[in-house]
């Protein structure tokens, strides 16, 4: 009993020292947020967006604000941009829907990032090694076509994402541009369907066509990556 109990001790006598650390306590308190906004999407109930209409009226003047606004927050709380895209296409409609929603999309990729390279930069910084490291100086020589592609890619939410590439060595004026294009197709699309929803007397399916975007310029971006990757592990001939 005492010879299995030694390991779990000398486990603990070492996170104990690893939260000591200010990098450590700061990257604990990143992993408690998000946890924190996982468990809250799946308590919080969503609103119809068939509803939401409504809320415009109320708002006045101050409804495009709150719309930009209030879309970042739930953005970096974890909210799929999906949900956040047809709010706005409900509210708004389709053209200044689709606008309202980049402008969140901006102002949580700024935010996310921030968060994250300030909980948890320093902290992956002083830890990555071998093949990590060469990850993390990847996405800190990325170009806006570098952060297009990874976030066309169904690896994870908008907000985690953000979160993550501020963890990262990248840099913030590619990443928020990055961000921004490859989120402008489905933007069009899903705030045109939101429209939809709320006006279903003046659907205009042609409105909708640029969400099939998303998934044409992932494909083009993927090849376009591959042709590269291949060029440069050939060399020159």
């Amino acid at each position: 009993m005492t010879g299995a109990a030694r390991p779990w001790r000398r486990r603990s006598r070492r996170f104990a020292r690893l939260l000591r650390q200010p990098s450590a306590r700061r990257f604990a308190l990143l992993l408690l947020l998000l946890a924190a906004f996982g468990v809250a999407l799946l308590v919080v109930p969503r609103p119809d967006p068939g509803d939401l209409p409504r809320l415009a009226d109320s708002l006045g003047g101050y409804a495009p604000v709150a719309a930009v606004v209030g879309g970042a927050l739930l953005l970096v709380a974890l909210v799929p941009r999906t949900f956040v895209t047809l709010a706005a296409g409900a509210i708004f409609g389709p053209v200044q829907g689709a606008a309202y929603a980049l402008g969140a999309a901006l102002l949580a990729a700024a935010l996310g990032f921030a968060v994250g390279r300030l909980l948890g930069r320093q902290f992956v910084a002083e830890r990555v090694r071998g093949r990590l490291a060469r990850l993390d100086g990847w996405f800190a020589r990325q170009t806006v076509f570098g952060v297009m592609t990874v976030r066309l890619l169904p690896i994870a939410g908008f907000g985690l994402v953000s979160y993550g590439y501020g963890t990262t060595g990248a840099r913030v004026l590619p990443f928020l541009a990055g961000s921004v294009i490859a989120a402008a197709p489905t933007a069009i699309g899903y705030a045109a369907i939101g429209a939809a929803v709320s006006s279903p007397d003046s659907i205009n399916w042609y409105a909708a066509a640029p969400a099939s975007l998303g998934l044409i310029a992932s494909a083009v971006i993927i090849h376009r990556w591959w042709r590269a990757e291949r060029h440069r592990r050939l060399g020159p001939s």
